[in-house]
């Protein structure tokens, strides 16, 4: 499953407005609602929170991908977010996250839940794209950087 499949251009945030990590999963959970109707916000936030608890989705690098299971639906669901300034996300390298992509996945999947957060990994793995993102002047230049860069995977 390619991220551009699943990312739609109106459930980017291009400046989060989050200064934490309980912020910044109500404001992506947000994004996500404008694409996605009829999505239980407060069940979507009590999720991510509940997975935030065993351990931090702050992968390092500048980076995060908080992520959840939900019953009752029956896609994959994706947004993303960048705060320039940089949010505490309990990343493993101690540093703040910047770039956020936030995943929900119906309750029964696993293994296109799992490739998918790898292949947000693998691409933001490279430190030129994930400066390219950080530096993008626009919503639409971020999703054109991320639409380009998968198809370089």
């Amino acid at each position: 499953m390619k991220i551009s499949d699943l990312l739609k251009p109106n459930a980017l945030v291009a400046e989060l407005k989050a200064k934490d990590k309980n912020a910044l999963l109500e404001e992506l959970t947000d994004a996500l609602a404008r694409v996605e109707k009829g999505l239980d916000r407060k069940l979507v936030v009590d999720v991510l929170k509940e997975r935030e608890r065993l351990g931090s989705t702050g992968i390092g690098d500048g980076v995060a991908i908080p992520h959840g299971k939900l019953k009752n639906i029956d896609h994959l669901m994706l947004s993303f977010g960048r705060s320039r300034d940089g949010i505490d996300f309990d990343a493993m390298d101690g540093r703040p996250a910047h770039l956020f992509f936030l995943l929900i996945a119906p309750e029964d999947s696993v293994g296109v839940h799992l490739k998918t957060l790898a292949r947000i990994s693998k691409l933001l793995k490279n430190p030129q794209v994930r400066e390219r993102l950080v530096q993008a002047a626009d919503a639409g230049e971020i999703y054109r950087i991320i639409v380009d860069e998968e198809n370089n995977l």
